[in-house]
């Protein structure tokens, strides 16, 4: 009598004594398909600092590292913006304060951190075990919290400080100190001068008229680097009952929806000044990234869409790879400002 065999299963699965093949793991990265491309040079320098790739991942979504760093090496990406970090540890925002959109998430986290002296014992150590670059992101309530803070982790050792200036500043009866050219300058020459050797790069709101003017101020003001955008303020109301579905009310956007914003801001800061940028902003794979280095991004950082698939920054980085490579290039930063406006 002929063996039976189930009709859904596919041809080559034996339901005899042989098992099926094992499902790979769902942790382990999908083989790409084998391309034979040329050899494209994927280091790029931002600020003095030389990374083995152009890819980030943005403060905020990456914890600091740890979790994905069961997914794979974390050297296999060119920096780590770790968790923002304020002087003391903070609990961050009551819940709910993240809640999807269409088209990416808005959240209200509220700075939940360690603060800065635990990073500095526990978390920095972790991430040196790794060839990747660290950048500390910081925030504060005035200038002086952000220079101790500066001189904490200059004294550690972290390889670039990323200055958040979206957090309000309580000498200036609440406004972000993003928002005005004078209070984003007056947060940076701390910054620089409590640094030391470290660079200190500045982090810039969208949520402005004119964010070139605050691009401006912060590069006179002594700013190394530029990253942006931050997110977009938005707000969700839940049409049952009419509350905002975050328990702040508004929070920041993120995700695919922000690209084109954010490519647009890249492309006008970079006609204003001379140092290099970090640019961000819905970024979920290599045309995306590539998009912001045309639009003149020296780098890029990844970070809504690792909440959907961990290995995004490895995608986004093969991605730019290929691009670079089709395009005839020996090196991924010769695509950095090359776009042709009309």
């Amino acid at each position: 009598m002929p063996e039976k065999k189930f009709v859904y299963l596919p041809e080559a699965v034996d339901c005899g004594e042989n098992p099926p093949p094992e499902r790979p793991h769902p942790s382990v990265r999908p083989a790409a398909p084998q391309e034979r491309l040329p050899e494209v040079d994927m280091s790029v320098t931002l600020a003095g600092m030389t990374m083995k790739n152009p890819v980030c991942v943005a403060s905020g979504t990456y914890g600091f590292g740890r979790e994905y760093g069961q997914f794979y090496d974390l050297s296999e990406i060119g920096g780590i913006c770790a968790k923002g970090l304020t002087l003391h540890r903070r609990e961050g925002n009551p819940a709910p304060r993240i809640a999807e959109t269409p088209m990416g998430i808005l959240n209200s986290v509220g700075l939940q951190n360690p603060g800065v002296d635990a990073f500095i014992a526990q978390e920095l150590p972790f991430l040196r075990q790794y060839d990747v670059k660290v950048i500390a992101n910081i925030s504060g309530n005035t200038p002086e919290e952000y220079g101790i803070m500066c001189e904490k982790l200059s004294a550690a050792g972290v390889d670039m400080i990323e200055v958040n200036i979206s957090c309000p500043n309580v000498k200036a009866g609440g406004l972000a100190y993003g928002t005005r050219p004078e209070l984003a300058a007056e947060v940076t020459q701390v910054a620089k001068a409590h640094a030391g050797k470290v660079p200190v790069m500045v982090k810039l709101s969208p949520n402005v008229t004119d964010i070139t003017e605050i691009a401006r101020a912060v590069e006179e003001a002594g700013a190394d680097a530029l990253s942006l955008i931050n997110t977009i303020r938005g707000m969700r109301i839940d049409v049952n009952t009419r509350r905002p579905v975050l328990k702040m009310n508004t929070g920041g956007l993120s995700g695919p929806a922000v690209l084109p914003v954010a490519v647009r801001m890249v492309w006008e800061v970079a006609q204003c000044v001379k140092v290099p940028i970090l640019g961000m902003g819905g970024v979920a794979k290599g045309e995306d990234a590539a998009q912001l280095m045309l639009a003149g991004a020296s780098a890029v950082a990844v970070g809504t869409a690792m909440f959907a698939d961990p290995f995004a920054p490895l995608t986004v980085r093969d991605g730019l790879r290929d691009i670079a490579a089709r395009q005839g290039l020996s090196a991924v930063r010769e695509l950095t400002g090359g776009v042709r406006p009309w």
